[in-house]
Protein backbone atom coordinates (compact mmCIF):
# COMPACT_ATOMS: atom_id res chain seq x y z
CA UNK A 1 0.00 0.00 0.00
CA UNK A 2 1.46 3.35 -0.98
CA UNK A 3 1.69 6.12 1.61
CA UNK A 4 -0.93 8.08 -0.32
CA UNK A 5 -3.35 5.15 -0.49
CA UNK A 6 -2.66 4.20 3.12
CA UNK A 7 -3.57 7.68 4.30
CA UNK A 8 -6.64 7.80 2.08
CA UNK A 9 -7.89 4.43 3.31
CA UNK A 10 -7.36 5.24 6.98
CA UNK A 11 -9.14 8.57 6.57
CA UNK A 12 -12.32 6.68 5.68
CA UNK A 13 -12.64 5.31 9.23
CA UNK A 14 -13.50 6.73 12.61
CA UNK A 15 -11.62 5.84 15.80
CA UNK A 16 -8.47 4.24 14.40
CA UNK A 17 -6.32 7.27 15.22
CA UNK A 18 -7.75 7.76 18.70
CA UNK A 19 -5.41 7.68 21.68
CA UNK A 20 -5.88 5.14 24.48
CA UNK A 21 -4.43 5.25 27.99
CA UNK A 22 -1.59 3.03 29.16
CA UNK A 23 -1.13 1.53 32.63
CA UNK A 24 0.21 4.86 33.90
CA UNK A 25 -2.80 6.76 32.56
CA UNK A 26 -0.82 8.39 29.77
CA UNK A 27 -2.27 8.70 26.24
CA UNK A 28 -0.64 6.46 23.61
CA UNK A 29 -1.41 5.56 20.01
CA UNK A 30 -3.81 2.66 19.54
CA UNK A 31 -3.70 -0.27 17.12
CA UNK A 32 -6.76 -2.43 16.45
CA UNK A 33 -5.65 -5.99 15.74
CA UNK A 34 -8.94 -7.46 16.98
CA UNK A 35 -10.86 -6.99 13.76
CA UNK A 36 -12.15 -10.57 13.57
CA UNK A 37 -14.30 -9.60 16.57
CA UNK A 38 -15.40 -6.10 15.60
CA UNK A 39 -14.12 -3.52 13.13
CA UNK A 40 -14.00 0.25 13.31
CA UNK A 41 -16.72 2.05 11.35
CA UNK A 42 -16.71 4.09 8.18
CA UNK A 43 -17.07 7.81 8.88
CA UNK A 44 -19.64 8.01 6.12
CA UNK A 45 -21.96 5.67 8.04
CA UNK A 46 -22.55 8.34 10.67
CA UNK A 47 -23.18 11.10 8.14
CA UNK A 48 -25.55 8.80 6.27
CA UNK A 49 -27.41 7.96 9.49
CA UNK A 50 -27.72 11.65 10.33
CA UNK A 51 -29.24 12.44 6.95
CA UNK A 52 -31.62 9.47 7.03
CA UNK A 53 -32.77 10.43 10.52
CA UNK A 54 -34.55 13.43 8.99
CA UNK A 55 -37.07 11.14 7.32
CA UNK A 56 -36.97 8.25 9.79
CA UNK A 57 -40.33 6.55 10.34
CA UNK A 58 -41.93 3.12 10.71
CA UNK A 59 -41.51 0.61 7.89
CA UNK A 60 -44.49 -0.72 5.96
CA UNK A 61 -47.13 0.49 8.41
CA UNK A 62 -47.88 4.07 7.52
CA UNK A 63 -49.04 6.23 4.64
CA UNK A 64 -47.12 9.31 5.68
CA UNK A 65 -44.42 10.65 3.38
CA UNK A 66 -41.59 9.77 5.75
CA UNK A 67 -42.90 6.23 6.21
CA UNK A 68 -43.02 5.81 2.42
CA UNK A 69 -39.42 6.99 2.05
CA UNK A 70 -38.18 4.71 4.83
CA UNK A 71 -40.11 1.71 3.54
CA UNK A 72 -38.83 2.16 -0.01
CA UNK A 73 -35.20 2.41 1.14
CA UNK A 74 -35.66 -0.66 3.33
CA UNK A 75 -36.92 -2.80 0.46
CA UNK A 76 -34.32 -1.39 -1.91
CA UNK A 77 -31.64 -2.56 0.53
CA UNK A 78 -32.67 -6.15 -0.09
CA UNK A 79 -32.42 -5.69 -3.84
CA UNK A 80 -28.95 -4.28 -3.30
CA UNK A 81 -27.90 -7.36 -1.31
CA UNK A 82 -29.21 -9.65 -4.04
CA UNK A 83 -26.97 -7.79 -6.49
CA UNK A 84 -23.99 -7.54 -4.15
CA UNK A 85 -23.92 -11.30 -3.65
CA UNK A 86 -24.59 -12.06 -7.31
CA UNK A 87 -27.89 -13.89 -7.02
CA UNK A 88 -29.05 -14.82 -10.52
CA UNK A 89 -32.49 -16.15 -9.56
CA UNK A 90 -33.91 -13.54 -7.22
CA UNK A 91 -37.32 -15.20 -6.97
CA UNK A 92 -35.65 -18.22 -5.40
CA UNK A 93 -34.10 -16.31 -2.47
CA UNK A 94 -35.24 -14.08 0.36
CA UNK A 95 -33.34 -11.57 2.54
CA UNK A 96 -34.15 -11.56 6.25
CA UNK A 97 -32.67 -9.08 8.73
CA UNK A 98 -31.76 -10.09 12.27
CA UNK A 99 -29.42 -8.67 14.92
CA UNK A 100 -26.23 -10.64 14.19
CA UNK A 101 -24.88 -13.92 12.82
CA UNK A 102 -25.58 -15.73 16.09
CA UNK A 103 -29.26 -14.85 15.88
CA UNK A 104 -29.27 -15.76 12.17
CA UNK A 105 -28.00 -19.27 12.84
CA UNK A 106 -30.34 -19.74 15.80
CA UNK A 107 -33.23 -18.61 13.60
CA UNK A 108 -32.30 -21.14 10.92
CA UNK A 109 -31.96 -23.94 13.49
CA UNK A 110 -35.40 -23.13 14.92
CA UNK A 111 -37.19 -22.33 11.67
CA UNK A 112 -36.03 -24.85 9.06
CA UNK A 113 -38.28 -27.88 8.96
CA UNK A 114 -36.91 -30.91 10.74
CA UNK A 115 -37.46 -34.50 9.61
CA UNK A 116 -37.39 -37.69 11.68
CA UNK A 117 -33.90 -39.03 12.43
CA UNK A 118 -32.37 -35.87 10.93
CA UNK A 119 -28.63 -35.23 11.29
CA UNK A 120 -27.16 -31.77 10.78
CA UNK A 121 -23.58 -31.94 9.52
CA UNK A 122 -21.13 -29.26 10.65
CA UNK A 123 -17.40 -29.25 11.47
CA UNK A 124 -14.97 -28.99 14.36
CA UNK A 125 -13.78 -25.69 12.88
CA UNK A 126 -17.00 -23.88 13.72
CA UNK A 127 -17.64 -20.89 15.94
CA UNK A 128 -19.98 -21.79 18.80
CA UNK A 129 -22.73 -19.87 17.00
CA UNK A 130 -22.64 -22.44 14.21
CA UNK A 131 -22.46 -25.38 16.61
CA UNK A 132 -24.62 -24.89 19.71
CA UNK A 133 -27.88 -23.96 17.90
CA UNK A 134 -27.67 -27.19 15.91
CA UNK A 135 -26.97 -29.21 19.07
CA UNK A 136 -30.16 -27.73 20.51
CA UNK A 137 -32.04 -28.77 17.37
CA UNK A 138 -31.10 -32.45 17.56
CA UNK A 139 -28.40 -34.83 16.40
CA UNK A 140 -25.22 -33.30 15.00
CA UNK A 141 -22.29 -34.93 13.24
CA UNK A 142 -18.91 -33.32 12.66
CA UNK A 143 -16.27 -33.14 9.94
CA UNK A 144 -12.85 -33.31 11.60
CA UNK A 145 -9.83 -31.10 10.97
CA UNK A 146 -6.26 -32.16 10.14
CA UNK A 147 -3.13 -31.39 12.17
CA UNK A 148 -2.92 -27.88 10.67
CA UNK A 149 -6.58 -27.18 11.34
CA UNK A 150 -7.94 -27.48 7.80
CA UNK A 151 -11.18 -29.34 7.14
CA UNK A 152 -10.88 -33.00 6.16
CA UNK A 153 -13.14 -32.53 3.16
CA UNK A 154 -13.00 -36.23 2.28
CA UNK A 155 -15.13 -36.76 5.39
CA UNK A 156 -17.84 -34.46 3.98
CA UNK A 157 -18.80 -36.79 1.16
CA UNK A 158 -18.17 -39.87 3.25
CA UNK A 159 -20.64 -38.75 5.93
CA UNK A 160 -23.19 -37.59 3.36
CA UNK A 161 -22.98 -40.96 1.61
CA UNK A 162 -23.23 -42.99 4.82
CA UNK A 163 -26.19 -40.94 6.06
CA UNK A 164 -27.96 -40.41 2.75
CA UNK A 165 -31.45 -39.05 3.33
CA UNK A 166 -30.83 -38.21 6.97
CA UNK A 167 -28.61 -35.15 6.39
CA UNK A 168 -30.80 -32.36 5.04
CA UNK A 169 -28.56 -29.46 6.06
CA UNK A 170 -24.80 -28.94 6.12
CA UNK A 171 -23.71 -25.79 7.97
CA UNK A 172 -20.08 -24.71 7.61
CA UNK A 173 -17.98 -21.61 8.10
CA UNK A 174 -16.84 -19.78 5.00
CA UNK A 175 -13.66 -18.78 6.85
CA UNK A 176 -12.40 -19.67 10.32
CA UNK A 177 -12.36 -16.93 12.93
CA UNK A 178 -9.33 -18.67 14.51
CA UNK A 179 -6.96 -19.56 11.66
CA UNK A 180 -8.52 -17.63 8.81
CA UNK A 181 -8.69 -20.70 6.58
CA UNK A 182 -11.11 -20.06 3.71
CA UNK A 183 -13.25 -23.02 2.67
CA UNK A 184 -14.18 -23.53 -0.99
CA UNK A 185 -17.90 -23.02 -0.51
CA UNK A 186 -18.88 -23.70 -4.12
CA UNK A 187 -17.02 -26.99 -4.30
CA UNK A 188 -18.57 -27.93 -0.97
CA UNK A 189 -22.03 -26.94 -2.29
CA UNK A 190 -21.58 -29.26 -5.28
CA UNK A 191 -20.84 -32.21 -2.99
CA UNK A 192 -23.69 -31.33 -0.60
CA UNK A 193 -26.24 -31.07 -3.43
CA UNK A 194 -25.12 -34.40 -4.86
CA UNK A 195 -26.70 -36.00 -1.78
CA UNK A 196 -29.88 -33.86 -1.79
CA UNK A 197 -28.79 -31.74 1.17
CA UNK A 198 -28.60 -27.94 1.46
CA UNK A 199 -25.62 -25.79 2.40
CA UNK A 200 -25.63 -23.04 5.03
CA UNK A 201 -22.53 -20.81 5.01
CA UNK A 202 -21.47 -18.79 8.04
CA UNK A 203 -19.83 -15.86 6.26
CA UNK A 204 -19.26 -13.67 9.33
CA UNK A 205 -15.48 -13.72 8.77
CA UNK A 206 -15.65 -13.62 4.98
CA UNK A 207 -17.72 -10.68 3.74
CA UNK A 208 -15.23 -7.95 4.75
CA UNK A 209 -12.32 -9.70 3.07
CA UNK A 210 -13.41 -11.62 -0.04
CA UNK A 211 -16.02 -11.20 -2.76
CA UNK A 212 -18.79 -13.78 -2.33
CA UNK A 213 -21.11 -15.00 -5.04
CA UNK A 214 -24.14 -16.98 -3.88
CA UNK A 215 -24.69 -18.19 -7.43
CA UNK A 216 -22.00 -20.57 -8.64
CA UNK A 217 -20.96 -21.55 -12.15
CA UNK A 218 -23.84 -24.05 -12.10
CA UNK A 219 -26.95 -24.61 -9.98
CA UNK A 220 -25.11 -27.41 -8.19
CA UNK A 221 -22.59 -24.84 -6.91
CA UNK A 222 -25.18 -22.35 -5.61
CA UNK A 223 -25.14 -21.50 -1.89
CA UNK A 224 -28.51 -22.18 -0.26
CA UNK A 225 -28.14 -19.97 2.83
CA UNK A 226 -25.61 -17.24 3.67
CA UNK A 227 -25.42 -15.46 7.04
CA UNK A 228 -23.21 -12.60 8.26
CA UNK A 229 -22.99 -9.59 10.63
CA UNK A 230 -22.58 -5.89 9.96
CA UNK A 231 -20.31 -5.21 12.96
CA UNK A 232 -17.47 -7.17 11.32
CA UNK A 233 -17.72 -5.15 8.12
CA UNK A 234 -17.24 -1.61 9.41
CA UNK A 235 -20.89 -1.01 10.40
CA UNK A 236 -21.54 -1.18 14.16
CA UNK A 237 -25.31 -0.84 14.31
CA UNK A 238 -26.55 -4.29 15.21
CA UNK A 239 -27.60 -5.96 11.98
CA UNK A 240 -27.29 -9.56 10.85
CA UNK A 241 -28.42 -10.96 7.52
CA UNK A 242 -29.84 -14.23 6.29
CA UNK A 243 -30.00 -14.73 2.54
CA UNK A 244 -31.67 -18.05 1.88
CA UNK A 245 -34.07 -20.20 -0.07
CA UNK A 246 -37.56 -18.73 0.09
CA UNK A 247 -39.26 -22.16 -0.06
CA UNK A 248 -37.65 -23.26 3.20
CA UNK A 249 -39.10 -20.26 5.04
CA UNK A 250 -42.41 -20.45 3.20
CA UNK A 251 -43.01 -24.02 4.33
CA UNK A 252 -42.19 -23.40 7.99
CA UNK A 253 -43.52 -21.41 10.92
CA UNK A 254 -41.59 -18.32 12.11
CA UNK A 255 -39.54 -18.57 15.30
CA UNK A 256 -41.01 -15.25 16.52
CA UNK A 257 -44.59 -14.07 16.12
CA UNK A 258 -46.08 -10.64 16.52
CA UNK A 259 -46.37 -7.33 14.75
CA UNK A 260 -45.57 -7.34 11.05
CA UNK A 261 -45.69 -11.12 10.60
CA UNK A 262 -49.37 -11.73 9.89
CA UNK A 263 -51.94 -11.19 7.16
CA UNK A 264 -54.90 -11.79 9.46
CA UNK A 265 -55.53 -12.82 13.07
CA UNK A 266 -58.93 -14.28 13.98
CA UNK A 267 -60.03 -15.44 17.40
CA UNK A 268 -58.72 -18.96 16.78
CA UNK A 269 -56.80 -18.71 13.53
CA UNK A 270 -53.69 -16.95 12.20
CA UNK A 271 -52.74 -16.35 8.56
CA UNK A 272 -49.07 -15.44 8.21
CA UNK A 273 -47.54 -13.23 5.55
CA UNK A 274 -45.10 -14.61 3.02
CA UNK A 275 -41.35 -14.56 3.75
CA UNK A 276 -39.50 -12.36 4.56
CA UNK A 277 -42.22 -10.39 6.37
CA UNK A 278 -43.36 -13.33 8.50
CA UNK A 279 -39.75 -13.86 9.62
CA UNK A 280 -39.09 -10.26 10.69
CA UNK A 281 -41.26 -9.74 13.76
CA UNK A 282 -41.48 -6.23 15.19
CA UNK A 283 -40.10 -2.93 13.96
CA UNK A 284 -36.92 -3.43 11.88
CA UNK A 285 -33.63 -1.71 12.65
CA UNK A 286 -33.85 0.60 9.66
CA UNK A 287 -30.81 2.76 10.45
CA UNK A 288 -28.72 -0.35 11.10
CA UNK A 289 -29.75 -1.80 7.74
CA UNK A 290 -28.86 1.38 5.88
CA UNK A 291 -25.50 1.63 7.65
CA UNK A 292 -24.76 -1.92 6.49
CA UNK A 293 -25.62 -1.03 2.90
CA UNK A 294 -23.43 2.08 3.07
CA UNK A 295 -20.49 0.04 4.40
CA UNK A 296 -20.84 -2.55 1.62
CA UNK A 297 -20.81 0.26 -0.93
CA UNK A 298 -17.62 1.64 0.65
CA UNK A 299 -16.03 -1.82 0.50
CA UNK A 300 -17.02 -2.12 -3.13
CA UNK A 301 -15.42 1.26 -3.85
CA UNK A 302 -12.17 0.20 -2.16
CA UNK A 303 -12.27 -3.07 -4.09
CA UNK A 304 -11.93 -6.65 -2.94
CA UNK A 305 -8.80 -7.17 -5.03
CA UNK A 306 -7.06 -4.37 -3.17
CA UNK A 307 -8.32 -5.62 0.21
CA UNK A 308 -7.15 -9.21 -0.40
CA UNK A 309 -3.71 -8.19 -1.67
CA UNK A 310 -3.13 -5.73 1.17
CA UNK A 311 -4.19 -8.11 3.94
CA UNK A 312 -2.12 -10.93 2.44
CA UNK A 313 0.97 -8.69 2.62
CA UNK A 314 0.25 -7.99 6.29
CA UNK A 315 -0.32 -11.68 7.04
CA UNK A 316 2.90 -12.79 5.37
CA UNK A 317 4.88 -10.13 7.23
CA UNK A 318 3.27 -11.06 10.53
CA UNK A 319 3.79 -14.82 10.19
CA UNK A 320 7.39 -14.49 9.05
CA UNK A 321 8.07 -12.17 11.96
CA UNK A 322 6.48 -14.47 14.51
CA UNK A 323 8.39 -17.45 13.10
CA UNK A 324 11.65 -15.54 13.66
CA UNK A 325 11.03 -15.18 17.42
CA UNK A 326 12.26 -18.43 19.07
CA UNK A 327 9.86 -18.36 22.02
CA UNK A 328 6.74 -17.98 19.84
CA UNK A 329 4.48 -20.99 19.22
CA UNK A 330 2.42 -20.56 16.05
CA UNK A 331 -0.79 -22.43 15.27
CA UNK A 332 -2.05 -23.37 11.84
CA UNK A 333 -0.09 -23.53 8.61
CA UNK A 334 2.34 -20.59 8.52
CA UNK A 335 3.99 -21.52 5.22
CA UNK A 336 1.18 -22.43 2.79
CA UNK A 337 -1.00 -19.39 3.44
CA UNK A 338 -2.81 -19.26 0.09
CA UNK A 339 -6.12 -20.09 1.80
CA UNK A 340 -5.72 -17.91 4.91
CA UNK A 341 -7.32 -14.56 5.65
CA UNK A 342 -5.39 -11.99 7.70
CA UNK A 343 -5.53 -13.87 11.00
CA UNK A 344 -2.63 -15.28 13.05
CA UNK A 345 -2.81 -17.22 16.34
CA UNK A 346 0.13 -17.87 18.63
CA UNK A 347 1.47 -18.14 22.16
CA UNK A 348 4.74 -17.14 23.80
CA UNK A 349 6.37 -20.03 25.59
CA UNK A 350 6.26 -19.51 29.35
CA UNK A 351 3.58 -16.77 29.21
CA UNK A 352 -0.15 -17.02 29.79
CA UNK A 353 -2.18 -15.73 26.84
CA UNK A 354 -4.21 -13.24 28.90
CA UNK A 355 -1.04 -11.74 30.39
CA UNK A 356 0.44 -11.22 26.92
CA UNK A 357 -2.77 -9.56 25.74
CA UNK A 358 -2.76 -7.22 28.74
CA UNK A 359 0.87 -6.23 28.20
CA UNK A 360 0.16 -5.48 24.54
CA UNK A 361 -2.82 -3.31 25.48
CA UNK A 362 -1.58 -1.59 28.64
CA UNK A 363 2.00 -1.00 27.54
CA UNK A 364 1.67 -0.51 23.77
CA UNK A 365 -2.01 0.24 23.03
CA UNK A 366 -2.38 -2.86 20.86
CA UNK A 367 -5.79 -4.56 20.98
CA UNK A 368 -5.76 -8.31 20.30
CA UNK A 369 -8.02 -11.16 21.36
CA UNK A 370 -6.98 -13.88 23.80
CA UNK A 371 -8.64 -17.14 24.80
CA UNK A 372 -10.36 -19.65 22.55
CA UNK A 373 -12.43 -17.21 20.47
CA UNK A 374 -15.83 -18.95 20.91
CA UNK A 375 -14.41 -21.98 19.08
CA UNK A 376 -13.27 -24.20 21.95
CA UNK A 377 -13.30 -27.63 20.21
CA UNK A 378 -11.29 -26.22 17.30
CA UNK A 379 -8.73 -24.40 19.45
CA UNK A 380 -8.29 -27.44 21.67
CA UNK A 381 -7.37 -29.46 18.58
CA UNK A 382 -4.91 -26.80 17.38
CA UNK A 383 -3.20 -26.79 20.77
CA UNK A 384 -3.38 -30.61 20.98
CA UNK A 385 -4.98 -30.51 24.42
CA UNK A 386 -7.29 -33.23 25.72
CA UNK A 387 -10.77 -32.48 27.01
CA UNK A 388 -9.59 -33.38 30.51
CA UNK A 389 -6.72 -30.90 30.29
CA UNK A 390 -8.98 -28.23 28.83
CA UNK A 391 -11.55 -28.55 31.61
CA UNK A 392 -9.25 -29.06 34.58
CA UNK A 393 -9.42 -25.37 35.56
CA UNK A 394 -13.14 -25.76 36.35
CA UNK A 395 -12.38 -27.83 39.45
CA UNK A 396 -8.83 -26.70 40.24
CA UNK A 397 -8.35 -23.05 41.19
CA UNK A 398 -4.59 -23.33 40.68
CA UNK A 399 -5.07 -23.89 36.95
CA UNK A 400 -6.15 -21.53 34.18
CA UNK A 401 -8.22 -22.06 31.09
CA UNK A 402 -5.94 -22.60 28.07
CA UNK A 403 -5.88 -20.03 25.34
CA UNK A 404 -4.04 -18.32 22.50
CA UNK A 405 -3.45 -14.80 21.22
CA UNK A 406 -5.17 -13.80 17.99
CA UNK A 407 -4.15 -11.01 15.65
CA UNK A 408 -6.65 -10.13 12.92
CA UNK A 409 -6.38 -7.50 10.22
CA UNK A 410 -8.65 -5.00 8.53
CA UNK A 411 -8.05 -2.92 5.42
CA UNK A 412 -6.89 0.05 7.55
CA UNK A 413 -4.02 -1.81 9.24
CA UNK A 414 -0.47 -1.09 8.09
CA UNK A 415 2.93 -2.73 7.80
CA UNK A 416 4.29 -0.23 10.34
CA UNK A 417 1.72 -1.49 12.84
CA UNK A 418 2.79 -5.08 12.15
CA UNK A 419 6.46 -4.20 12.73
CA UNK A 420 5.65 -2.35 15.96
CA UNK A 421 3.65 -5.36 17.14
CA UNK A 422 6.45 -7.82 16.31
CA UNK A 423 9.01 -5.72 18.16
CA UNK A 424 6.69 -5.64 21.17
CA UNK A 425 6.19 -9.43 21.10
CA UNK A 426 9.95 -9.90 20.96
CA UNK A 427 10.39 -7.60 23.96
CA UNK A 428 7.77 -9.59 25.89
CA UNK A 429 9.45 -12.89 24.98
CA UNK A 430 12.82 -11.56 26.14
CA UNK A 431 11.40 -10.30 29.43
CA UNK A 432 12.08 -6.67 28.56
CA UNK A 433 8.39 -5.74 28.66
CA UNK A 434 6.08 -6.98 31.41
CA UNK A 435 3.11 -5.98 33.53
Amino acid sequence: MSIKNEKNIRNLFIGINEKVYNYKGRPIDSINFDNAATTSAFKSDFLYMKNLSKTYASIGRGTGQKAEITTELYYQSKVFLMDFFNIKDREKYVVIYVNNTTEALNKLAKTLNKVDDEIVLISRMEHHSNDLPWRNRGKVDYIEVDKNGRLKLNELEEKLKNNFGKIKYVSLTGASNVTGYVNNIHEIAKIVHKYNAKLIVDAAQLVAHKKISISGNSKEEDIDFLVFSSHKIYSPFGIGVIIGLKEDFKNSLPDYSGGGTVELVLDDEVTYLEPPEKNEAGTPNFLGVMSLINSLKEIRNIGYKFIEEHEKILLKRMLQGLESIPQVINYGDTFNIYDRLGIAVFNINGFYDRDVAEILAKKRGIAVRHGWFCAHPYCRRLMRITEEEASSFLNDSTKKMPGMIRVSFAVYNTEREVDFFLNTVEDIAKGILYL
